[in-house]
């Protein structure tokens, strides 16, 4: 697990740092958007060398500031040094010529091309030498891609380590990362630590936006904590316990989710028995001879590293890819084979879904709130002979505000104006109010802060405790041995044997998750 006593650097580093002038200065920083105040006379300064921890809960104004820094929105108010000298940031490649490089939250990648040729749009060389540093960079930094893999086949922590990649080859001064290990299982988590501590000892600076304490704590050496878009003051982190940062964050202490153990005597909901798919992108994992089942009142976690098959097997389990007719009970809903039934289909009989990508599978970006809530809600009384009923299609967009605490400013407000954490709680939010007696979510905590974490992870718990039974698919091992009875980990498109959560420890879950499934044979279960 992280370390958060682990040295950062040495004593002269620190000292160095905390002497040199500031590589960049924000005085007096505000930003306004119709309806809220994201960021009120923000004051922050980054030094070479420095990683600089930028620390609040969703809707704190993170997101935000690190888009003024990168030129992608233009302050209201403030000025911004660079170098000691006034800049004005009034477009992304502006940043870049400055040497400020930032990998987003939501990736900004074309769909239909190569990694290399998505790097090539801001990496100068031809598509060979591109394809070569690519490679080279990938193994150096730990970050495993194939530089001829198209980007819509790859999943979220796969298109996570091209954006990374695609900024260190452009050789920035200034490094924003938002979320970098959202979706990273902690063996490459440990590498990417690594890279980043070489950098700081170049010179490079870097911001981090986390919203993973202990994380913070190890890596950083300072902490600039915001709440409703002010600075509420900056620690030195590894002198700041986890428990003070969130007080800080949020106000209070952190929740965790509390659940009764799980009975294996309930009916089975879903089984999945054999299923094997080949994948027609080449670069992807085939999936061979899945097998699981879960019953009501269970959740059942699988874990893994990206790319090793989740993705293929979540769009199997939610009807985004079907099964020939011949093989449609590969794949059981209370005892109905469903494998070649669509989405449609399996969302009438009772099964919803949370995709890992957020916008476009889980949102239209463009669309408002109560727009949203029809793409899977419209059976819950919202359309009436093919007219929608907008009165009850608002009651429950407002109905999952409420309930899911999403900061936004209302349910007209189009989803692309939430921050990440937000949409995602919307969107979590929306498919528990359709009261599925089988849930399938993916990476139901990505990328939120510790406070909506718990929210989820507990609404999660009280859908099982009221006798449902849900998948979680998740890189975030502490998640799944909080929440999930059961789990499984897949490994290059196989899944080891379920085991009970409590029978198996975190370091044998992550030998599991690079191919060594015996690491738990002494405590299988079925």
């Amino acid at each position: 697990m992280i370390d958060p006593a682990k040295p950062r650097n040495d004593a002269v580093g620190d000292a160095e740092r905390t002497c040199s002038p500031a590589l960049l200065e924000m005085i007096g920083i505000t930003k306004c958007y119709p309806a809220v105040v994201a960021n009120d006379g923000i004051d922050l300064q980054v030094r070479p060398g420095e990683i600089h921890a930028i620390l609040g809960e969703n809707g704190a104004g993170k997101s935000t500031l690190m888009k003024l820094i990168f030129g992608v929105a233009t302050p209201d108010g403030g000025e911004i040094r660079w170098k000691g000298q006034p800049v004005s940031m009034e477009n992304p490649a502006t940043a870049r010529s400055l040497g400020i490089g930032m990998v987003f939250q939501h990736f900004s990648l074309f769909e239909t091309v190569s990694i290399t040729e998505n790097i090539s749009l801001t990496v100068p060389g031809t598509l060979q030498d591109l394809s070569g540093r690519i490679r080279r960079m990938s193994e150096e930094f730990g970050l495993p891609i194939n530089p001829d893999a198209l980007v819509h086949n790859l999943s979220v922590g796969e298109r996570q380590r091209v954006e990374i990649i695609r900024c260190l080859l452009q050789e920035p001064e200034l490094l924003i990362l938002d979320e970098p290990t959202s979706v990273l299982p902690l063996p490459y988590v440990r590498q990417l630590f690594a890279t980043l501590r070489r950098l700081a000892e170049r010179g490079i600076a870097i911001l981090y936006i986390s919203h993973k304490l202990e994380e913070i704590r190890e890596i950083c050496h300072r902490a600039t904590i915001l709440r409703q878009g002010r600075v509420r003051g900056t620690v030195d982190p590894a002198r700041t316990s986890a428990s003070e940062l969130a007080r800080m964050m949020i106000g209070r202490e952190i929740p965790h989710a509390r659940h009764k153990r799980a009975s294996r005597s309930g009916r089975v909901h879903l089984r999945v028995a054999d299923l094997s798919y080949n994948d027609p992108d080449p670069h992807s994992v085939d999936l061979k001879q899945i097998s699981f089942e879960v019953r009501a009142g269970e959740v059942f976690g699988i874990a893994g590293v990206s790319g090793n098959g989740q993705f293929a097997l979540a769009r199997l389990l939610s009807g985004e890819e079907t099964l020939p007719a011949e093989e449609s009970g590969r794949i059981v809903l209370f005892d109905k084979p469903i494998g070649s039934m669509g989405a449609e289909d399996r969302r009438a009989r009772g099964l919803a879904f949370v995709p890992e990508e957020r916008i476009g599978r889980g949102a239209v970006p463009d669309l408002s709130l109560s727009q949203n809530v029809l793409l899977t809600g419209h059976r819950k009384g919202m359309v009436r002979r093919g007219f929608i009923r907008r009165r009850q299609r608002d009651r429950f967009a407002e109905r999952c505000i409420d309930e899911m605490d999403v900061r936004c400013a209302g349910h007209r407000a189009p989803a692309t104006s939430l921050s990440g954490g937000n949409l995602q709680k919307f969107i979590v939010g929306r498919e528990l109010l359709l009261e599925p007696t089988t849930f399938v979510v993916s990476q139901p905590t990505w990328g939120i802060d510790v406070g909506a974490a718990a929210l989820v992870r507990q609404r999660l718990v009280d859908l099982r405790d009221a006798g449902n039974a849900i998948v979680v698919i998740s890189e975030e091992l502490e998640e799944l041995f909080e929440i999930s009875d059961r789990m499984a980990v897949m490994y290059e498109g196989r899944m080891s044997v379920p085991v009970a959560t409590t029978s198996v420890r975190p370091e044998q879950v992550g030998q599991m998750m690079i191919g060594h499934f015996d690491a738990a044979a002494p405590r299988q279960t079925a």
